[in-house]
Formats: C-alpha cells, sequence, structure tokens
C-alpha cells in the first residue's frame, strides 16, 4: 500500500483518522471481548494488561493508589488504560491518513502488547495471547478498511475535490458497520461470559450451609456499644473491605471445584471436591481480618462469622508435621484460581488457632467478592500472608525455597498482626457541641486479644476508656470514652494494650514491609452552646 500525505485543503483529514482510529480500537476490543469469552475472562486485554501493571507497580505507589482511591484503585486503573488506548488510537489514526502502514502497524502492536501481558499472567497458557491478537488484527483491518474509505478519490462527476478528496458518505456507512459490528460483537460477548458464569451463579444459589460440628457461641450481648458512629462488631458482607489483585472478581462453579494438597512433608497427598471437603467436621469462629495496607486509623479490617474446616486438620490427615516437630516444610502456599499465591507460615496454622478453609461468611456462603467456594482465614495474620480467596491449591514449601508473591514485591514473610486502635466517632474536623461527648471506637490485636484502650485529649494525660465485652482473643472489641469536652480545637488520640500487656507503639511507621504503626488521632472543633466556638480553650481537660 502505498504512503498517503494530507492533501492542501483538506482540513478535515486530521478528523476522519482520529474517528478511525477510536473506531478501530472500540471493533479490536469488542472482538478480544468476546474471544475472551470463550479462552477465559482473566485474558481480555484490558483485564491482562491492568494485571501486569498491578504485578509491575511498586508497593510504594500501590500503597498510594489505595490511600487515595481505596477500593475504586481498579476502576481508576481500568478508566487509565482505557485513556492510553484511545490517545494511541487517535494516534494511529491521524498517522494511518499520512503513511498507512505505519499507522496500521502501530494499531495491531497493541494486539501484541496486550498477548505478552497475557502470557506473563499466572496461569497464563498459550491460549490467553489469542483474545489480544485478535484484537491487534481486529483494529488493524479496521483501520485500513476506514482511512481508505475516507481517502478515496470521488466519483466521476462528483464535486471538486479531486483524488484524495473524502469520499464522506461511504466513509460515513462504513464507520456505522463498524461501530454497530463492534456495539454486536461486545455484547455477545458479555452475554457468553454471563453464560459462562451462570454455572457458577446457579452453583451458589443452590449451596445450602452445612450445620457446625462446633457452633460459636452467642456473640455477647455487651460486645456491641450503642454509640452512634461505631462500627459494628460484626461487618456486614456488603460492607466488609475487599483488597486483592483481581480486576475481574473470579466466578468459580463449586460442582467443578477441586482442592489439591501437595508438597514436602505430605506423605498423602489429597485432591478433595467441596462435596468432599465438607464431609468434614465444620467449625464456626468469629475473626477479625486486617489488610496490611490498612495505614493507622484506615478503613481495611473487618470482623465477620466464619465457617469452614479447620486447615489444620487437613494437613494433619495429609501427613504434615509442622517445623516443631520435625516437619520440613515451614511455608503454605496457597494459590487461588487466578494464580494469585500467598505464603502462610505452617507453625501458625497449627498452633492451635483457628485457621480455617472458609465456605460461610455471617450466616451464607462467601460472597464471589470474597472467596466463593472457599477462602482462607487465619487469625492473627494479615491477609497477604493467610487469607488466599477462590483456593485451588496447598502446596509445603519452605521460605528459603519459594517467594509468593508479595514477597517478591518488598513485604515480609511472615506478617503477624500489629495492635491497633481507632477512634470511628467523633469523626476528623467534627464540630460537638461542648460538655460530654462519646469518643468511641475498635481496637484489635488477633489472636493476643485487647486488654485496655486509654484515650487522651492535647497531648495530656492517658484515660482508660470503657471496653465492650470480648469475644474471644480473635476479634476487634468496641471502646468509649466520656470526654467533657470544651470549646475550642482538640486533638484526639488513643491507644491499645494487647493481652500479653503490651502497649500500642506511638512510633510512626509505613504500611511497608510488614504493617503500619502509630497512634490514629483527630481533630475536633467543639463549639459553645451559645454557638460561639473557642480557640483553644480548654486544651488538655476532659476526665473519664
Amino acid at each position: 500500500m502505498t504512503s498517503e500525505k494530507t492533501a492542501p485543503g483538506q482540513p478535515h483529514r486530521r478528523l476522519f483518522g482520529v474517528v478511525s482510529g477510536l473506531a478501530a480500537a472500540c471493533a479490536g476490543l469488542a472482538l478480544a471481548q468476546l474471544a475472551a469469552a470463550v479462552v477465559r475472562p482473566e485474558a481480555a486485554p484490558l483485564t491482562a494488561v491492568g494485571g501486569a501493571a498491578v504485578d509491575r507497580t511498586p508497593a510504594a505507589l500501590k500503597e498510594w493508589a489505595i490511600r487515595q482511591f481505596g477500593t475504586g484503585d481498579k476502576l481508576v486503573l481500568t478508566l487509565g488504560i482505557v485513556a492510553v488506548l484511545a490517545a494511541v488510537a487517535a494516534l494511529a489514526g491521524l498517522l494511518a491518513v499520512r503513511h498507512l502502514p505505519a499507522g496500521i502497524a502501530l494499531a495491531g502492536c497493541f494486539g501484541v502488547i496486550g498477548a505478552v501481558a497475557a502470557l506473563s499472567r499466572p496461569e497464563a497458557s498459550w491460549k490467553d495471547a489469542l483474545p489480544s491478537l485478535v484484537g491487534g488484527l481486529t483494529a488493524a483491518g479496521v483501520l485500513y478498511l476506514l482511512v481508505t474509505a475516507a481517502t478515496r478519490p470521488r466519483p466521476v462527476g462528483a464535486p471538486a475535490g479531486g483524488t484524495g478528496a473524502m469520499d464522506r458518505r461511504g466513509f460515513g456507512r462504513l464507520l456505522f458497520a463498524v461501530l454497530a459490528v463492534s456495539a454486536g460483537a461486545g455484547y455477545a460477548g458479555r452475554r457468553l461470559g454471563a453464560y459462562g458464569a451462570a454455572g457458577a451463579t446457579a452453583s451458589r444459589a443452590d449451596f445450602v450451609l452445612p450445620r457446625p460440628a462446633v457452633p460459636a457461641p452467642p456473640v455477647p450481648a455487651g460486645a456491641q456499644l450503642r454509640v452512634p458512629g461505631i462500627s459494628p462488631f460484626l461487618t456486614p458482607n456488603r460492607d466488609f473491605y475487599r483488597v486483592d489483585t483481581a480486576l475481574v472478581v473470579p466466578r468459580v462453579d463449586a460442582d467443578t471445584w477441586r482442592l489439591t494438597l501437595h508438597g514436602e512433608g505430605v506423605a498423602r497427598p489429597l485432591t478433595l471436591s467441596l462435596r468432599e471437603l465438607l464431609a468434614r467436621p465444620l467449625v464456626e469462629h468469629d475473626i477479625t481480618l486486617t489488610c496490611v495496607s490498612n495505614e493507622v486509623g484506615g478503613p481495611y479490617a473487618g470482623n465477620a462469622r466464619w465457617l469452614g474446616v479447620r486447615l489444620a486438620d487437613l494437613l494433619r490427615e495429609a501427613g504434615v508435621e509442622p517445623p516443631s516437630r520435625g516437619g520440613p516444610a515451614d511455608q503454605l502456599v496457597a494459590r487461588s484460581v487466578d494464580g494469585m499465591t500467598l505464603g502462610t507460615p505452617v507453625e501458625a496454622v497449627m498452633d492451635g488457632r483457628e485457621a480455617l478453609l472458609a465456605v460461610g461468611m455471617n450466616g451464607e456462603p462467601l460472597p464471589f467478592a470474597h472467596g466463593f467456594p472457599v477462602r482462607m482465614v487465619v487469625p492473627g495474620l494479615y491477609g497477604y500472608v493467610s487469607a488466599c480467596k477462590w483456593l485451588s491449591e496447598l502446596r509445603l514449601t519452605t521460605f528459603a525455597a519459594y517467594d509468593a508473591y508479595w514477597l517478591r514485591r518488598s513485604w515480609a514473610a511472615r506478617g503477624p498482626v500489629k495492635t491497633q486502635s481507632r477512634i470511628d466517632t467523633p469523626r476528623p474536623f467534627a464540630e460537638p457541641t461542648e460538655g460530654r461527648v462519646a469518643v468511641a471506637g475498635v481496637a484489635w490485636a488477633q489472636h493476643r486479644g485487647i486488654a485496655a484502650v486509654q484515650v487522651r485529649v492535647d497531648g495530656g494525660p492517658w484515660r482508660e476508656a470503657r471496653l465492650a465485652e470480648a469475644d474471644g482473643v480473635d476479634t476487634w472489641r468496641q471502646w468509649v470514652w466520656q470526654w467533657e469536652a470544651t470549646p475550642g480545637s482538640h486533638t484526639l488520640e488513643v491507644r491499645a494494650t494487647d493481652g500479653t500487656g503490651a502497649v500500642q507503639t506511638g512510633e510512626r511507621a509505613g504500611t511497608v514491609p510488614d504493617g503500619a504503626t502509630g497512634w490514629h488521632s483527630v481533630v475536633v472543633r467543639v463549639r459553645s452552646r451559645t454557638g460561639i466556638t473557642g480557640a483553644g480553650a480548654g486544651r488538655g481537660s476532659g476526665r473519664s
């Protein structure tokens, strides 16, 4: 194909090029999505490129994204990828009207990038490259057709325009056809993807939680304080935090799910269906989970009632011994269906704590976003070393022999939860009225428990808060302190003491490599009853 240069007097040609590039990108994405519905959803270009970007993002940048966007970080990443793709597609169209082969090559290279990204993902096979390659070829072909239509000579006898003048009517018809086919392919891809997930959705809808052999005792009546604004003792499933790297939530069919257990020190390897797993005794236990990315006072902690099989029992059934009893493996690597790996200390799993392969959460089957049909829950460890969702494999190995996903990204190997406390109410920059103000929140030190919580105002003496009744050592504990607030600006701080007697450190540290430390503080401005706010009067005041 010969090159085309923008002819004088053709100012709209650049616009036609941009439109052609964007339409070609839409067609490529739509066909790639349709192909991914046949291969697997994780192979779709946006998902593959987004996952590869997450894998290669420095830990500090990931922490910044979580702080700025919270659980919306995945949406922001996807929108960013779309924006970059649109910009490159527009550039490819502009280039194509000047030099068609170069524009086509640029359009097609995004298919190659998507294929490389797909092949770099965990659990990838050669088939995962196909959707991106289909999308790249489609984009290149559509760009060729559109640019050719936009730059072909007008018919003989048409109004002035000469060779190279745009045949706008023909271009418009072709553009409409491209967009219509793209919309149809995109819709078909979504429908086919939904059909593929229908079995998983139906399997969860039909799943009935078995009765636990060891039910959890009722939550103590005094575990929930009647303080407006405090976090509920049990976090509803819809409000439970979600932090993971999955841009597309895996939907696993419970009927076809399998778990394999093998590795060093495993005398009897196991492969279990869900039915076979549930044939074992089930345990119900209240456990607070915390993300290592949670900053001091942050929202990434939640408490739920979990139902599952004791992981230690399953390991013993396979002949596994902990290192303290001569076992050769000190790391249990859990693998998700999407290839994510988390490494858990074997000693922690088998030391008597209620480490579970959970199937239920707050009385219902696990939501898909939280790991249906089976996930790990280990009290006392941050999620990045223990809370594998969509579990498919357990492998016994050593920390010396294998680095799981997060260890390769600057995080520590073992991840015990640090003692933390949080002020839920009053909120930062609140303006309560002078007088008695309830300062309340939650504190946690999973597997050690909370023994005391103290609050202070403006750096003054620490005052003892009243603790809610404890529900074991594996859950957070609510607390409240009645403050006699005086008008002005005040800083409230909180610290906790765990069940071993260790006091929460006030030394500030970031989340990397093994969790944040420091005292949570909030600044409030107390109004006088007359409506006039003092300028710092009563600083340091307050009594229990």
